[in-house]
Formats: C-alpha cells, structure tokens, sequence
C-alpha cells in the first residue's frame, strides 16, 4: 500500500480525501504526523500555492506529498476571496468568521448575481525534488446563500448553494459531496496520473 502524506492538518480535508482514493490502494496520512510547519502560502493562484505546500510536506516526510489549494471564487466580488479563502477574515480566522464576513459582503447583493464557483487545484510530487508535479483542477458551480444551512462539511460549504441538488453543500450526504465537489474532480482526475506514475509509466 502506498503512503502520501498530504499537506493539511484539515482533519475533514483528510477523510474526503481518503474517501475518494478507496482504502485499497493508498493511505492518506496527515502531515501533523511528521511535524511538518505548515508552508508559507506566497503563490497568487491555487496551482502555485498547491505545489508549494506540498514541495514542504515532501520535504519533511521523506514520502510522495500530495496537496490542495481550494477556494470560493465569488463572481460579485471580483473572484474573492480566492486564495485568501481560509483567511479570508484574517490569518487564524476560524469558519464561522470567514463565512459571516462573506454573508456581510454579499447582504445586499441580488439572488440573480450571487454566483460563485469552488475551484481546487491538487498536486503530487514524488519526492521533494520532483521537478514536475502532477496537477489536477476541479471546479464546482452554484452560488452564495443569504445564510448558512446544513451541518455537513466545512468552510464556505453552509452558505453554498448547489443548484441540481436543490439544497446547500453541508445538507448533501458525503459520498453526494464526494461525487459533485471540486475536490472529488480534483482527486479523481489525479487517481489516473497517480496509477500511471506508481505503475512505472511515467519518468520519475
């Protein structure tokens, strides 16, 4: 069984992770294991920041790293919060603090132009060194609420409106999330260059 240490401590990140790759072939481990710092985030998209973090975990770890830069992009607000997503209210915000300053800067804004999309970009290297990661992106389309619903998942997933579901991100059942979410794109669409570069076809 391979071992990827991926670069969060993000505890729900880790389980929806591992939940999209199975259990049989690989074992997601946190990089909290290895106590690895956490990456200084200086990219200006999710592709840089992605890679960095996990160019870090591999670092520390000594295994394959993988890592994901995620984010809510707002149509109303230029794309924001964007990368600063997990700190969008400030370094160390919490959620509840990221989500309640979004539901502010959107108060006033029309249901017809509350549009917004999750974008994840997901990397993995081979090793520290790997001078070319693999990456993967998804994107998830549907739009801002006026306010949270829905205990399932984590960050923005309340205030998010997923239009074919007819419900918002944290009222959808995991493996529906899963199945739909700019993460499940990202990591599924990764699996097939992971079983490429593992099977030996890809140079290492």
């Amino acid at each position: 069984m391979e071992r990827i240490v991926l670069a969060s401590g993000n505890r729900g990140k880790i389980r929806e992770i591992q939940a999209i790759l199975g259990e049989g072939r690989y074992t997601v481990l946190p990089q909290s294991d290895f106590a690895t710092p956490e990456a200084e985030e200086t990219g200006l998209t999710f592709v840089e920041n992605a890679i960095l973090k996990a160019r870090n975990a591999a670092h520390h770890s000594g295994l394959p790293a993988m890592a994901d830069d995620s984010g809510l992009a707002v149509d109303w607000l230029d794309g924001a919060p964007g990368v600063y997503s997990a700190r969008y209210a400030g370094i160390g915000a919490s959620d509840q603090a990221n989500l309640e300053k979004l539901l502010e800067a959107m108060q006033d804004v029309p249901d017809e132009q509350r549009g917004a999309r999750f974008i994840c970009a997901m990397v993995f290297l081979r090793h520290a060194a790997d001078p070319c990661p693999l990456v993967a992106l998804g994107q998830w389309e549907g739009r801002i609420l006026r306010e949270a619903r829905g205990d399932n998942g984590f960050g923005y997933d309340p205030v998010f409106w997923v239009p074919e579901q007819g419900r918002a991100s944290a009222e959808l059942p995991p493996d529906v999330k899963n199945r739909l979410s700019h993460r499940g794109q990202a990591v599924r669409a990764l699996c097939a260059q992971l079983e490429r570069a593992f099977n030996g076809t890809e140079p290492r």
